[in-house]
């Protein structure tokens, strides 16, 4: 099998690269990383040279090109279909899925006015109009899935319905969004294990400053 390399942006600020980094560390996937900063306001041209969409992440394998957090992560659990990437059972994973494209659909409101940013103190931020209603039906998904798997993670082991909702997790720390006592120890767990681990400290470790989020 030709080797797999992920392209990502800056750890502290890249949400939709922290979600197919997560998954593939988290299942023990060897993967080469290749970590291209943001250059705000005109954007990296290296983006343009290694991605059709001029974004990031991508994944390379070969000849093969894989954009999109959600597409690279189901291609990596094609290719390593053992690696427990989504849950075993299928009625799991059509609900893994279902609640990973609601994430990727929806939740605008959260999403701009709570740029992920890990290195930010924790503190809360005047919010707009949405901000909360998002916030609440992420914390229904979470109650509902963790009350039914008997968690730690939403179908009991780490899956890629986690992976996708990473960055959530971190904008809810940050931002001081959340109080329910079953949420913070979804966002606990999260922030524990080892994978979010090294991918915070190499975050933390950074210097680039990308000032539209840092909010």
């Amino acid at each position: 099998m030709e080797k797999l390399t992920l392209y990502i942006g800056n750890k502290n600020y890249s949400s939709w690269s922290f979600r197919p980094w997560i998954a593939l560390t988290a299942a023990g996937i060897p993967f080469e990383e290749v970590l291209i900063p943001f250059d705000f306001p005109a954007g990296n041209p290296k983006f343009k040279t290694i991605s059709p969409t001029g974004k990031v992440p991508v994944l390379h394998q070969g000849d093969i090109r894989v954009w999109e957090s959600l597409s690279i992560i189901e291609y990596a659990a094609e290719l390593f279909p053992d690696k427990g990437i989504w849950p075993k059972a299928a009625a799991d994973r059509a609900v893994a899925r279902s609640v990973s494209t609601e994430m990727i659909s929806g939740f605008g409101a959260l999403r701009n006015a709570c740029p992920m940013n890990m290195r930010r103190p924790k503190a809360s931020i005047a919010l707009a109009d949405g901000v909360m209603d998002d916030v609440a039906r992420i914390e229904t998904i979470w109650r509902e899935l963790r009350a039914k798997s008997g968690g730690p993670f939403l179908f009991g082991e780490f899956s890629g319905a986690d992976a996708m909702f990473a960055p959530v997790v971190s904008r809810f720390d940050v931002y001081d969004l959340v109080t329910d006592p079953e949420t913070l120890a979804y966002v606990a767990a999260m922030k524990s294990h080892p994978a979010w681990l090294k991918w915070q400290d190499a975050a933390l470790a950074e210097t680039w400053i990308v000032p539209e989020d840092e909010v």
